[in-house]
């Protein structure tokens, strides 16, 4: 393993341990008096759920077969939960400030209680964002682009972004995702990034219900950052052998309109991003589409002529409090369709999810864009 990713793998998994540490020491102090058995079974548990999500994250990276996807799914599951029973071990602890003024020992007493309550809240939340994720939206916009030609005018577009297909996401929710699309009757389709989870997998196995779909104009991909990880080409050659246009610092002109792609890699570079696009005739006026994973570099990608660009990569923070912290990353490109000076932006929130299969303030979508 390469010294940068090893790096990310060692912070991150520090971090888990700090949390799991945190909610040990918060469940002992608040919860009725533990024998030393059951004291020490918790932290085995907690011990070993701390390491789950990573060593099962490592093992999809070099095996695909149904143990190591259940043991993906309910580590993931338990990474979800954490996040929820962390926010509400802190929520516990600043509850408890002001009942220390109360007097006597009222606030000990009330501790076991307050952590009872707030155990149930973290558990419903987690089963909402399990059965949320699943509630798959259309959503419906209307894009009105200048100098349109007017054989793109009412052409309907779907954007599909973040499906994630791997250990959660498998056939029968890109399955459920094509007959979706296919009901929609699109005239092109687009794939901005994040298709496969990065996870070792059979990659046209995996999508072959998307295979199925055959708009008249074509469905178009761009490798986002889950394609690095499992390494883009391996995708990429399984999509192109199915018939999907992978657009690899490509361009395609369809009908007057420009459909442009660069691939994760290169977007994380400003210097290559502002190479490609610099010599893609951009100035002449024509219309034309970007597909980039992550809305980002959204001043250069303004300069240089692009008319709209179609993201995905946010999630829109997918649970509570990373929703809070994507958007305070991305401000109001987190999510929707927004304008940057002659550009239009519209980040789609994803269909599928990473790590937790949950959504908590957010909804998986399709959408369905149509041209004016």
């Amino acid at each position: 393993m390469k010294a940068w990713p090893l790096l990310g793998v060692l912070i991150v998994q520090t971090l888990l341990c700090l949390a799991h540490w945190f909610l040990y020491c918060t469940w002992i102090d608040f919860w009725w008096p533990m024998s030393p058995t059951a004291t020490v079974a918790l932290r085995v548990v907690l011990a070993t759920l701390s390491v789950s999500f990573m060593v099962a994250a490592l093992l999809g990276f070099r095996f695909t077969n149904w143990l190591v996807a259940l043991v993906y799914q309910l580590a993931a599951a338990w990474l979800g939960l954490l996040n929820f029973l962390f926010v509400g071990a802190c929520l516990a602890w600043l509850a408890d400030l002001p009942l220390r003024l109360a007097p006597g020992n009222l606030h000990l007493r009330l501790r076991p209680y307050e952590a009872a309550i707030l155990l149930a809240a973290a558990v419903l939340t987690a089963l909402y964002g399990l059965l949320n994720a699943r509630q798959i939206r259309l959503r419906k916009v209307t894009v009105r682009l200048k100098n349109l030609p007017a054989a793109w005018h009412g052409r309907r577009a779907v954007v599909m972004s973040d499906l994630h297909l791997g250990n959660i996401n498998g056939v029968r929710f890109a399955r459920r995702i094509a007959d979706m699309v296919h009901s929609l009757q699109p005239d092109i389709i687009f794939l901005p990034g994040d298709l496969y989870d990065g996870t070792k997998a059979d990659a046209e196995a995996l999508a072959e219900p998307l295979f199925q779909l055959t708009p008249p104009l074509g469905v178009y991909f761009v490798s986002g950052n889950h394609e690095e990880f499992g390494g883009a080409s391996h995708y990429s050659d399984a999509l192109r052998r199915r018939g999907f246009h992978v657009l690899d610092n490509a361009q395609v002109e369809i009908d007057g309109v420009l459909v442009l792609g660069v691939p994760y890699r290169d977007t994380s570079y400003p210097v290559r991003l502002q190479h490609f696009l610099v010599n893609q005739g951009l100035e002449n006026g024509k219309v034309s589409i970007l597909l980039q994973h992550v809305p980002n570099r959204l001043p250069m990608v303004e300069q240089s002529g692009v008319s709209l660009q179609l993201s995905g990569h946010t999630h829109g923070g997918q649970v509570f409090p990373f929703s809070w912290i994507t958007r305070r990353a991305f401000g109001k490109f987190t999510y929707g369709l927004h304008p940057f000076g002659d550009l239009q932006v519209y980040t789609s929130s994803g269909a599928g999810t990473w790590g937790p299969p949950m959504r908590v303030g957010t909804h998986p979508e399709i959408v369905l864009l149509t041209f004016e």
